[in-house]
C-alpha cells in the first residue's frame, strides 16, 4: 500500500518525539533536564515543551481545531520541573500529532496553511514538513545536551529506522 505524506509525517513527528521521551528519560534527575552549559540558552526541559506547544499550536489547534492555548513565553521562561511532566507533555502531544495528521485531506495538504507564517503565505505539507525539521533539530540539540551534562556518550537511538521501514 502506498503512503501518504500525512501518514509518512506522523510516523516522523511520532518517532521523533519518542526519541526526545528517550532523551529526557535519560537524564540522571529531574533537576539535570533543566541544566546548560556556557553557550547553550535552552534546556532539555525547554527545549521539550517548546516542541510540544509549537506542534499542539500549529498542528493540533490551528489543523484540528483543539482548544490548544499557547503560552510561547512559559516555554522558553519554565526552569523547574519533573522528568515525568515534560514527558506527559510529549506524550500529549503525540496523541495530537497522531489524530490531527492522519484526518488531513489531500486539499488541505495541497493547499496554503490556514495563517499567515512571519508574514508570509505557506504551503500546508511544506510547513509539516518544516515543522518535522524543527523538531528533529531540537532533537539533536537535546541529545547533545544530555552527553555534555551526563558525560554519558550513549547514545538513545532517537531515529530509528523500524517505525519507517516498509513492512
Amino acid at each position: 500500500m502506498a503512503q501518504t505524506l500525512t501518514s509518512i509525517l506522523t510516523t516522523q513527528v511520532v518517532r521523533e518525539l519518542q526519541g526526545f521521551i528517550r532523551e529526557v528519560e535519560a537524564f540522571p534527575s529531574d533537576d539535570s533536564v533543566w541544566h546548560t552549559r556556557r553557550g547553550v540558552t535552552n534546556s532539555a526541559g525547554t527545549l521539550a515543551l517548546h516542541v510540544c506547544g509549537n506542534l499542539q499550536d500549529f498542528v493540533g489547534r490551528v489543523l484540528g481545531g483543539t482548544s490548544y492555548v499557547r503560552n510561547r513565553e512559559l516555554e522558553f521562561s519554565q526552569r523547574e520541573g519533573t522528568r515525568v511532566s515534560v514527558v506527559a507533555e510529549l506524550r500529549t502531544t503525540i496523541g495530537v500529532i497522531e489524530s490531527v495528521l492522519p484526518e488531513l485531506t489531500d486539499e488541505t495538504m495541497a493547499g496554503n496553511y490556514p495563517m499567515p507564517l512571519a508574514g508570509k503565505t505557506v504551503n500546508t505539507a511544506a510547513f509539516l514538513v518544516h515543522l518535522a525539521a524543527h523538531l528533529a533539530f531540537h532533537l539533536g540539540q537535546v541529545g547533545y545536551l544530555r552527553r555534555v551534562i551526563t558525560g554519558d556518550n550513549t547514545s538513545t537511538n532517537p531515529l530509528p529506522l523500524a517505525p519507517i521501514a516498509a513492512s
